[in-house]
């Protein structure tokens, strides 16, 4: 047995698994000719002895570490459904994931946050990474796939389809009989953000119903930033009936606003996100939002990055989610309906 706090070696795992140290190596390498008996036999001294293999030396052996990135700007609602669809695909994978996240969440040190990320991560400890809602372009000398891109991106990604999304929003609340739309955009940088802008005008300009962009508050995603454009859309007397916020984040916000101003929600005025984080459905009213299955954007991530370590992808390597509108307690038809 081994020494009480003394690292637990290969030997250590072949004396208790009954085999040799080489057939111990074969089976924590991944190699063949080991019957299935043999490799539980040695994974269970693994589990028994809490036995651990070196990732610089697999690293050597291998020229790949078998360890995955996450890297986030930080860890809120959307990310975390996110890692659960990454850890679904890497389960009995054989790869590992190393987590990295900002502690600044929108300070100074939040600016170049995702580049200064891989740089720390890329080659020596991952093969690769998956980036979250990066603020630039992402470069790296190992395989990187982005969920949801910047826009102008060349990199393999998975977003949502968000114009049909944004369509969809926009289309349920013309349904209700809204013509007054608020639309609170996301950070301009990003793909998403554009492609949620463009479904909102899009959607008006299919009913007739003329943009103005007095509507529009510009917003980055950040929770916080929708507070001040709620106040600014509801203050007016010509206030819109409904507000469509780019994200969930943004929705919940905007919610608390018309409470704190007296507006009832949906009888004042309908509200809708986008995400469909599980705050969400939690909210007093629900939230309506769109559902763009953020558990699926991190396990198509996932399995993409890791087809592209190992050189067995095949397929498109942009890959688009469907999106799907849920209809809850934050949306009725306005009280009185303008004249079309």
């Amino acid at each position: 047995m081994a020494d009480v706090g003394a690292p637990v070696t290969m030997s250590d795992v072949a004396r208790v698994a009954g085999v040799s140290t080489a057939t111990v190596s074969r089976v924590v390498n991944g190699r063949y000719g080991v019957s299935a008996s043999t490799i539980a036999q040695v994974r269970s001294a693994i589990e028994q002895l809490g036995y651990e293999s070196s990732l610089v030396a697999t690293s050597l052996r291998r020229s790949r570490t078998n360890v995955l990135g996450l890297v986030a700007h930080s860890f809120q609602s959307y990310t975390a459904e996110v890692l659960k669809g990454v850890m679904q695909a890497l389960s009995r994978s054989g790869f590992d994931l190393i987590i990295y996240a900002n502690s600044d969440l929108y300070g100074t040190y939040a600016e170049g946050w995702e580049q200064r990320h891989l740089t720390r991560l890329s080659g020596t400890l991952t093969d690769g990474c998956i980036v979250v809602t990066p603020w630039d372009e992402v470069r790296s000398g190992t395989p990187v796939v982005v969920i949801d891109p910047v826009r102008g991106s060349t990199v393999p990604s998975v977003t949502a389809d968000n114009l049909a999304g944004a369509t969809s929003v926009v289309e349920h609340l013309l349904g209700l009989g809204h013509r007054r739309i608020g639309f609170i955009a996301g950070r301009s940088s990003l793909a998403s953000a554009w492609s949620r802008e463009e479904g909102y005008r899009k959607a008006l300009a299919a009913a007739g119903v003329p943009f103005d962009p007095a509507l529009i508050g510009r917003g980055d995603f950040n929770p916080e930033s929708a507070t001040p454009l709620a106040h600014a859309l509801l203050a007016g007397a010509d206030r819109p009936t409904a507000i469509f916020a780019a994200s969930d984040g943004m929705a919940l916000k905007v919610l608390e606003v018309a409470k704190g101003r007296g507006l009832s929600v949906p009888g004042d005025l309908s509200v809708v996100g986008f995400d469909n984080i599980p705050e969400s459905a939690l909210a007093e009213p629900g939230l309506t939002t769109v559902d763009q299955s953020m558990y699926r954007l991190g396990y198509e991530a996932a399995h993409l990055l890791k087809s592209l370590v190992t050189g067995e992808w095949e397929g498109h390597r942009r890959i688009e989610i469907p999106t799907r509108l849920v209809v809850r307690g934050s949306t009725a038809p306005p009280r009185s309906t303008p004249g079309l």
